[in-house]
């Protein structure tokens, strides 16, 4: 699909990742409807790419939405809280108006610590946000973007649903349910209009990461990339239609060697249990946050 044919929805738009993809689309002359919820963020974003003025909202369940301008405009914003079944309805209401064909889920938060220091309110945000969500919202844009003569569903993940690592448990469960859950809809969407894309990213500079994350990254030797990296990332793949993407060479083999035998790199998490142990960065999980996944 050529950028300048695409109406796209991009979740988690105020975030390093989503907003480096908002970015590149819009440069490209693709039509964006930024979703996240922070409305001054998006607002900002919106302003940048094509100079609207800033969006209005308000507060409470009732997502706000910035007036739509349906086709005439090429940004819009909508402030919304994605885990409020109402909230993902007015974004279908909203891509439906403006005929979306590409719908990227980059929205998540992030969860960092011993399972045991991670309390049932953390756990279900994270997986309403990072997995629930992501599913119910395409469940809803799919009538739309089967309505297109070509459309893509791109869904932004992480290495770490594809390597269990000591720490990122809740997180990498939702990771891997969400490779999963693409892979599924991929096979089930197979011979029609729609696409349905992975981008498994890997650790990412981004205010997504707490100091906690930082400091065990920077511990166990995890190589991290600027969030303009994975956006460009996710933009190639949404241009050559491949179906997954996974970033670091690293990474990649460590992935398949996983999947042949995962207990034999059981030992050399050694590192990784020993810095969550003992390191005080380590000490509770990271705080939700309305941005991208690394």
């Amino acid at each position: 699909m050529k950028p300048g044919a695409m109406s796209a929805v991009i979740t988690g738009a105020s975030g390093g990742i989503g907003s480096e993809i908002c970015r590149g689309l819009a440069a490209r002359g693709a039509r964006v409807l930024l979703i996240g919820r922070d409305a001054a963020g998006l607002g900002k974003l919106a302003r940048v790419l094509s100079d609207l003025p800033a969006a209005s909202h308000g507060t409470g369940e009732a997502a706000a939405v910035a007036p739509l301008e349906a086709d005439r405009s090429r940004v819009d914003v909508l402030a919304v809280d994605l885990r409020v079944p109402q909230a993902r309805l007015a974004v279908r209401d909203a891509a439906r108006a403006r005929h979306v064909n590409v719908l990227v889920n980059c929205a998540g938060i992030a969860s960092f610590g011993p399972l045991e220091s991670i309390d049932d309110d953390h756990l279900e945000d994270v997986i309403a946000t990072n997995l629930t969500a992501p599913i119910a919202l395409t469940r809803l844009l799919l009538p739309t973007l089967r309505s297109a003569r070509e459309a893509s569903i791109l869904n932004i993940g992480s290495v770490l649903g594809g390597i269990g690592i000591p720490g990122f448990t809740a997180y990498a469960a939702t990771k891997a349910g969400l490779h999963a859950f693409s892979e599924a809809l991929r096979r089930e969407l197979a011979g029609g209009p729609v696409r349905v894309q992975f981008l498994g990213a890997r650790a990412t500079r981004t205010a997504f990461n707490s100091p906690r994350v930082v400091a065990f990254n920077r511990t166990t030797g995890a190589t991290s990339d600027p969030p303009r990296v994975v956006a460009d990332a996710a933009v190639e793949l949404l241009l050559s239609g491949r179906k997954e993407m996974y970033l670091g060479a690293a990474e990649r083999f460590l992935m398949h060697l996983n999947g042949l035998a995962p207990g034999w790199l059981d030992p050399g998490f050694r590192r990784h249990r020993l810095a969550l142990a003992h390191s005080d960065v380590c000490s509770t999980p990271s705080s939700s946050q309305d941005l991208p996944p690394t």
